[in-house]
């Protein structure tokens, strides 16, 4: 059972260096494929994916009877950030931020241009709204931000959510990010030319060697017959001792 297992142990050893010997040889073809990969998708990212600029707005969320010397008021709008993020995203502030603006664009898509943030420990809401046009981003998000003060402060019949900041137009888009895409790309290429060989070397059974002889034939091997070169080697060594 023991000589078995370091049999086993063995056959592993000897596929890991097939391996490392077939990377080895290989390793400016791996090389190569993770600059092709590389530089594939970062042209991808670059010319084909269209880029998403961001515009930030935030609100102030006030209660009635805020005061800055009352603990409770100060939970009560802690408590009243969370109820105002679902309701900014809500339907009756999307839809009449499209009918204000009268652009194209359904309910469910302005939504998903959305992200809602509260910053730990405020009771300040941040709108981010992304779109590939940076002029309409500003729009969008800051007539979110205008609809839903007066929607929330109609509904809840108390003081509205101040807008403390607008948005503007940025210039830098915010993705798709080249050169991540482009790392992200190069590796997986190398993987991909890693796991190629590697399969290659699992399916190789090839008989190259005494101990290949016993691993896939299970026959002990009784002599073997030296190569043509060590043979010509050996003869030359021969003749130059003769002579």
């Amino acid at each position: 059972m023991i000589k078995k297992n370091k049999i086993e142990d063995y056959d592993i050893q000897i596929d890991l260096l097939k391996l490392l010997h077939k990377i080895k040889r290989w390793l400016w073809l791996i090389i190569l494929t993770g600059m092709i990969t590389g530089a594939g998708t970062a042209a991808y990212t670059k010319y084909i994916i269209t880029p998403q600029y961001a515009s930030t707005a935030m609100v102030y969320v006030l209660t009635k009877e805020t005061t800055l010397t009352s603990l409770a008021d100060l939970q009560i709008g802690s408590q009243l950030t969370q109820d105002y993020k679902v309701m900014i995203s809500s339907r009756p502030v999307l839809e009449e931020v499209i009918s204000t603006l009268g652009i194209p664009i359904s309910y469910k898509e302005l939504k998903n241009k959305i992200r809602i943030d509260n910053p730990a420990d405020t009771r300040i809401l941040t709108l981010t709204v992304h779109d590939s046009n940076p002029e309409q981003a500003k729009l969008l998000v800051n007539q979110i931000a205008l609809t839903a003060s007066d929607f929330i402060g109609d509904l809840m019949e108390m003081v509205p959510p101040k807008i403390i900041e607008e948005g503007v137009v940025s210039n830098i888009p915010t993705s798709p990010n080249v050169k991540n895409n482009g790392i992200a790309g190069a590796l997986l290429g190398i993987m991909a030319a890693c796991g190629v060989l590697a399969a290659g070397v699992i399916m190789d059974d090839t008989v190259c060697t005494e101990e290949d002889v016993e691993r896939y034939l299970n026959i002990p091997v009784l002599a073997a017959v030296p190569s043509s070169e060590r043979t010509e080697k050996s003869n030359s060594g021969f003749l130059r001792k003769a002579k």
